[in-house]
């Protein structure tokens, strides 16, 4: 069996693909697949709400958010995002911390003012202490990235704000963790992490940030319509909703986002382990509080990584079922994508293999 550690799109439960093929022809009694129902038809706007309501089940989100199901992916959050709040006083703050939070940063800076409150680093490897940034007291928002897919970085702490609104991009660890929704003004997930396909994203706003948008914002994007319209002021992706919906299920029967979080620790904790123990044959340039639960990069043969013997983990490793391993061509070397569907046995597959891949090389 394969066993899939690419970052995204990433594995799903293969409970939950199993659910979907027995159910792909006809949904229940209603005689139609999914792909065919009308969003706004009775048995759609059942599974629809249903998958919002677990959303909000999961996270605990309070009744003084909404839950929205949007479109455009991490990339169209990032300038509705701007679009939607940035007006508030013309200004934001940025955290960068890596490439995803970097490019939203670029991306706001086309309807507002942005400062980026740390100094861009050679590489992304750390999180600055929080005494190192230069907040904007004025900021319509605070903007940072819960979770660099490529780089590895994860916060651990929930950012101190002084009352500017928090904006987090958790689109590589939600679901993986509880979390204080109230601590946030904006939260943001896109699907094909740890929520389900490629197509849709899981938006949680708080409802008094609801309502300034700037005049140019495409209706597609205005948190307010959107809102207003339970998210289906336009057909929205209802095949990869219902999927969703089942995955939030799957969570739900195994634990919850509790379950999840210990599950994950456990996971990126083995292999961890191993590139610790390996006197540097494994190298995770990331500062270790705050190495990345979902994503663990590493080089192999050293500090720089070494081109063939990379080649040959690779190699070695798709033969044994183990893909999509090869890390982002901006950094390179290795990336275990851990994300909520990789079991800790398929994680403990991967730490033999790095075992045994290392007492060859020694």
């Amino acid at each position: 069996m394969v066993i899939n550690f690419g970052a995204g799109p990433a594995k799903l439960p293969r409970e939950v693909l199993l659910e979907v093929q027995k159910e792909l022809v006809e949904q229940g009694s209603t005689g139609m697949s999914v792909m065919e129902m009308s969003h706004r038809g009775a048995a759609y706007m059942k599974l629809h709400n249903d998958t919002v309501d677990l959303a909000r089940e999961l996270l605990k989100v309070p009744d003084n958010y909404k839950v929205l199901l949007m479109q455009g992916g991490g990339t169209g959050l990032f300038a509705a995002v701007a679009m939607n709040l940035i007006g508030r006083t013309g200004t934001a703050d940025y955290v960068v911390t890596g490439s995803w939070s970097s490019k939203a940063a670029k991306e706001a800076a086309k309807y507002g003012k942005v400062n980026q409150v740390v100094a861009k680093p050679e590489k992304f490897t750390r999180v600055p202490d929080q005494k190192e940034w230069k907040l904007d007291p004025n900021a319509s928002y605070v903007y940072y990235c819960d979770n660099e897919t490529i780089e590895g970085v994860e916060f651990n702490d929930v950012p101190e704000t002084n009352g500017v609104p928090l904006v987090v991009d958790m689109s590589s660890n939600i679901m993986s963790r509880p979390v204080d929704v109230k601590k946030y003004g904006v939260i943001f997930g896109c699907a094909q992490k740890n929520i389900g396909p490629a197509g849709i994203t899981l938006v949680i706003v708080r409802e008094d940030l609801i309502g300034h948008q700037l005049p140019i914002t495409p209706t597609i994007l205005d948190f307010s319509i959107v809102a207003k319209d339970n998210s289906i002021n336009n057909t929205p992706p209802t095949f990869v909703i219902h999927v969703v919906g089942r995955v939030f299920n799957w969570i739900k029967r195994n634990g919850g986002v509790e379950h999840m979080y210990k599950a994950s620790l456990a996971k990126s904790s083995m292999i961890y382990e191993v590139i610790a123990n390996s006197k540097d044959f494994y190298y995770c340039p990331v500062e270790r509080s705050v190495r990345s639960r979902m994503n663990v990069p590493f080089r192999v043969g050293g500090p720089g990584g070494n081109e063939s013997l990379e080649k040959e983990f690779l190699k070695g490793a798709e033969a044994l079922g183990m893909q999509q391993l090869k890390g982002h061509r901006s950094v390179g070397g290795i990336r275990a994508s851990l994300y909520n569907a990789i079991s800790v046995a398929e994680a403990q597959a991967l730490k033999k293999y790095m075992l045994d891949f290392l007492a060859q090389h020694s």
